[in-house]
C-alpha cells in the first residue's frame, strides 16, 4: 500500500495528530496519536521530507492563526458516494470562521432530497461527520447543532478540541484558560 504516516505536534486538548499521506495527498487524519517521537509500531512512516514538511508546516501555521486553510492536496480514497459529496460541499462552502447545521449541510449537499422523515438527514450528516476520515482537513468541527455546539468525534477529548478549534477561528470567544494560539 502507498500510505505513510506522519505525526504532527499540536495545542489541542487531545494531543498530536497523525495523518496518513499517499502520492495523491492526505488521505486520513486522526486526533487520537503518539508524540511526534514516535508512531505506534507496525505503522510505516513517511520518509518523503517534502511531503512532512507541508503537512507539520501548514498545521503549525493553522494552529499559530497564520493560515486559515490548509491548501494540502487530499486523497478522498476512504470517502465515496453520498458521505464523499457531504464532505465536499462542507469542504467548499464552509470557510474558516464559519459554520453551518447539520440539517443546512444536508440540504447544500443535495444527498437528501428524497428525505421526508424529519430530522433524519441531520442525523445521517451528524453520523457522516463521525465517519470523517480527514477531521481538521475537511472542517467537521464547522458543522454544529441547530441549538448549539453539537457533537464531536476525536477521543475522549473530542468536544474540548471543538470548542478549541471554534475558539481558534473566532466562532466561540476564548476561555480564560484557553491555550492558543500557539504562533507569535
Amino acid at each position: 500500500m502507498d500510505i505513510s504516516w506522519v505525526a504532527v505536534d499540536t495545542p489541542l486538548p487531545s494531543g498530536p495528530m497523525q495523518l496518513a499521506v499517499t502520492p495523491l495527498g492526505v488521505a486520513l487524519s486522526s486526533y487520537v496519536g503518539e508524540s511526534t517521537a514516535g508512531l505506534p509500531i507496525g505503522v510505516p512512516r513517511c520518509t518523503d521530507e517534502q511531503r512532512i514538511r507541508a503537512v507539520r508546516g501548514r498545521l503549525a501555521e493553522y494552529f499559530a492563526g497564520r493560515r486559515r486553510e490548509l491548501g494540502l492536496p487530499i486523497d478522498w480514497r476512504f470517502a465515496s458516494g453520498p458521505h464523499r459529496r457531504v464532505l465536499e460541499r462542507l469542504l467548499a462552502d464552509t470557510g474558516y470562521g464559519r459554520t453551518v447545521t447539520y440539517g443546512e449541510l444536508a440540504a447544500r449537499s443535495g444527498v437528501f432530497e428524497d428525505v421526508v422523515e424529519p430530522g433524519l438527514a441531520a442525523r445521517t450528516v451528524g453520523q457522516m461527520m463521525g465517519a470523517n476520515p480527514l477531521p481538521l482537513l475537511v472542517p467537521c468541527h464547522r458543522v454544529v447543532a441547530a441549538d448549539g455546539i453539537g457533537g464531536f468525534g476525536g477521543g475522549p477529548a473530542g468536544i474540548e478540541v471543538k470548542r478549541w478549534l471554534l475558539t481558534l477561528e473566532g466562532v466561540l470567544p476564548p476561555t480564560l484558560d484557553w491555550n492558543g494560539p500557539t504562533g507569535d
